[in-house]
């Protein structure tokens, strides 16, 4: 047995369910999960839920930075530091878990919040039995060429385009 890569991408609404998704299957089976989030504050709904099953391990920040464009330069520092050590927390982690979901990692890599090569590194060279999920939007094509699956997200209709704030327990 030997464990791939996913990535779920795109505009739409998914990408953490699907990750979440599988994390609870694998759960479900008995293998052991790490769920690393970037970018989220730790309240969502679906966090909730995994704490619950005793073989997740949950890694958040510790501090909650909100959305890139709304972080000064300062923030921007502070977060690409504490980011950067997450990943390197969850990637240790990941040595005796069989799923690993980095949630938002996508994201934090267009930002430049950890260090794309870093990931390709582990990606690269992760332990064979591993299986690893990333989610966010836009991922580059030397993570796209890593994958084993690329599942994108696409927006045909959202609420939100008609002002609907997100809801707990459906969007968030």
């Amino acid at each position: 047995m030997f464990g791939l890569i996913h990535i779920y991408c795109g505009n739409g609404k998914g990408k953490t369910t699907a990750a979440t998704g599988l994390a609870v299957r694998a759960a479900g089976f008995g293998k052991r999960v790490v769920f690393c989030q970037f970018f989220k504050n730790g309240s969502s709904s679906e966090l909730k839920s995994l704490e619950k099953l005793e073989n997740i391990t949950i890694l958040g920040c510790k501090k909650s930075y909100g959305l890139y464009c709304n972080m000064d330069e300062e923030e921007k520092q502070n977060a690409e530091k504490d980011y950067g050590e997450l990943l390197e927390k969850a990637l240790f982690e990941a040595e005796k878990a069989d799923l690993l979901v980095l949630d938002e990692a996508v994201s934090s890599c267009n930002h430049k919040m950890i260090s794309e090569e870093r990931l390709l590194e582990f990606l690269e060279n992760k332990p064979e039995n591993l299986e690893v999920v990333l989610t966010g939007r836009n991922p580059s094509e030397r993570l796209l060429s890593l994958a084993d699956y690329v599942t994108e997200m696409k927006k045909i209709k959202h609420p939100y385009d008609k002002g609907t704030p997100a809801r707990k327990g459906i969007e968030f």
